[in-house]
């Protein structure tokens, strides 16, 4: 989709949950596309200030209103040329649909304080993460901006559901901070936990995942998985047990611990049996004996 779409003037609505990488797609449309060389501006709908989201959209002239002590292009005019990226575009404010939907139908913008129109050249790009058609039957957003913005939708899924893309993502990640070597340092039990995580912030999570790991590398094995917290709806899921009750994310290393007992017992500690039977790596095998004492413990008990 993104590889036709890139060329095009279509204007594009990627949806998905936030972490996703909406704005790391709007900059590959941008990047592919024969705007690449001009400007690519981000509003974030959800950060301005009701009463100077016009000016910062469409500009104000000096003396416009209190505080304007000097004329402002405006982020539209900016992108002159080029792409404009209105992030979270279901938090603009209902009064200023109209101006923008006459804005991008026209291809011209007014200044605040201003009467003359200006003409504008822009492709338009924007992300949500609500259910815009939800908000149009609430009443929250208007769906003839809908209609102009969403010619073509993108919905990226949440981490959770491309799990087989962990190692590739966390390779990129690397390569972007600098420290694409360390991927061999990631121990294979690493990526066995990072599978079994709900990724509440999905990419963006385990990019700041990887960072942190890197922050206390000493340049032995990289265990990402050892930084994982449970998610605020693994927490809830706790609390709503009742006490002394634990969900499963918190008794992670428990469970693994006796996991690994029991399959080192059944199998005798014959590690290609205990990873054929776990669907495991024989890495993954030898790391979680080692870590949880398992192999100690059963010699002493022989």
């Amino acid at each position: 989709q993104l590889r036709l779409v890139a060329p095009t003037m279509v204007s594009v609505l990627i949806e998905g949950e936030t972490g996703t990488g909406k704005e790391v797609v709007a900059r590959a449309i941008h990047d592919a596309s024969d705007r690449a060389s001009r400007p690519f501006v981000v509003i974030d709908c959800g950060a301005i200030p009701p009463n100077l989201a016009e000016s910062t959209l469409f500009g104000h002239e000096r003396g416009a209103f209190t505080g304007a002590t000097e004329r402002r292009k405006g982020a539209l005019a900016e992108a002159d040329g080029g792409t404009v990226f209105l992030d979270e575009l279901g938090e603009l404010p209902i009064d200023l649909q109209p101006k923008l939907l006459r804005v991008l139908a026209d291809q011209r913008i007014k200044r605040v304080g201003s009467d003359t129109y200006m003409p504008v050249n822009v492709r338009v790009l924007a992300a949500t993460r609500r259910d815009l058609l939800v908000e149009i039957n609430r009443g929250g957003f208007r769906d003839d901006l809908y209609f102009r913005i969403a010619e073509e939708r993108l919905e990226l899924p949440p981490l959770r559901e491309r799990l087989d893309d962990l190692r590739p993502l966390v390779q990129r990640i690397l390569a972007d901070l600098g420290n694409e070597s360390a991927f061999a340092r990631m121990t294979a039990e690493s990526f066995d936990r990072l599978q079994r995580h709900d990724w509440p912030g999905n990419v963006r999570e385990l990019r700041s995942l990887v960072k942190m790991a890197l922050a206390y590398d000493r340049g032995g094995p990289i265990d990402l998985g050892a930084r994982l917290r449970a998610s605020p709806e693994a927490s809830s899921r706790t609390k709503a047990c009742g006490p002394g009750v634990r969900a499963y994310a918190e008794s992670l290393e428990q469970h693994d611990r006796a996991y690994f007992a029991a399959l080192f017992e059944s199998t005798s500690g014959n590690i290609s049996e205990m990873a054929r039977r776990g669907d495991l790596h024989r890495a993954t095998v030898r790391e979680a004996l080692e870590k949880h004492g398992i192999k100690s413990v059963a010699r002493r008990r022989s």
